[in-house]
């Protein structure tokens, strides 16, 4: 399950390169996914009767909407556009080492030698993969920058998660940050008339790469310890710059494929640490 979920992430980038391609902005892309994977959370939380957050909770679970919805799912598509679906994936797993020195900041975790190394092999595999390019993959500051944001946004679900993942049960949260994303996305968005192919690409990332890879992932967890879970979901980067290559002929350099497995075994090394099971956030 932890690996369906892995292959679901995957196809992230793949799927809104393809609505992209149809006629659709990454913001609608982002905006579709919010609304229709809010609807199948809240659908979920109505049907298991989970308890919704209310008062100051449901103030911040809103705010985390903002942030770790709308911004995240609107500049990872955007790092789609700018880059490519291989590179987007790749910058995203810079999100350990994000949630470390956050942890280090306002948490006051320890940022030992592991830690530290891991964000200096983040920071070398972004400057490897900078330098490096490759086929189809267009490395500019804008590619970098919509990145290492869609990087930073997502290890948010790591504060959030280690505050309400254990009160609430996860779907409710996600089914009032989804659609709290979903409005503030709107007015960034030019509704375009779309193909067949279109609704297809924003139908699996809301089902499949939303709603049921966190479905998956959660079960998972449920039988495998959150470190063994976080290096087989690892494989998410793998897969995307993988299909990428197939589909869309995106191919990292030699040079950039360094950077990337030192961006990605940087995630790796802060996820089985003795420490820290939860350096790899729980939900895309």
């Amino acid at each position: 399950m932890i690996l369906a979920a892995a292959v679901l992430w995957g196809l992230l980038g793949i799927l809104g390169k393809q609505a992209q391609a149809a006629g659709l902005d990454p913001l609608e892309v982002a905006f579709w996914r919010a609304a229709l994977a809010g609807g199948l959370y809240a659908a979920h939380a109505a049907v298991t009767r989970a308890r919704l957050p209310r008062g100051r909770d449901l103030l911040i679970t809103a705010a985390f909407g903002v942030a770790g919805v709308s911004i995240f799912y609107g500049s990872y598509q955007l790092a789609v556009r700018a880059g490519g679906a291989s590179l987007a994936s790749v910058l995203l797993y810079t999100a350990p080492a994000f949630v470390a020195v956050m942890g280090w900041a306002f948490l006051r975790e320890r940022l030992g030698r592991r830690e530290l190394l891991a964000v200096a092999g983040t920071l070398g595999g972004i400057a490897l993969i900078s330098l490096g390019g490759g086929q189809g993959v267009t490395v500019t500051p804008a590619a970098l920058a919509w990145g290492l944001t869609a990087g930073f946004t997502y290890s948010l679900y790591y504060l959030y998660g280690k505050a309400f993942f254990t009160h609430y049960a996860p779907p409710a949260l996600l089914a009032v940050a989804l659609p709290v994303g979903a409005v503030v996305l709107l007015p960034f968005v030019t509704f375009t008339e779309k193909t067949p192919g279109a609704w297809g690409s924003l139908g699996a990332i809301a089902v499949f790469s939303t709603y049921l890879a966190y479905l998956a992932y959660s079960w998972g967890l449920r039988h495998l310890p959150a470190t063994r879970a976080s290096v087989i979901a690892s494989l998410e980067p793998v897969v995307a710059a993988t299909l990428a290559a197939l589909l869309f002929g995106e191919r990292l350099s030699v040079l950039a494929l360094l950077g990337a497995a030192l961006v990605i075994g940087a995630a790796l090394l802060l996820s089985v640490g003795p420490s820290d099971t939860e350096r790899h956030p729980p939900a895309e």
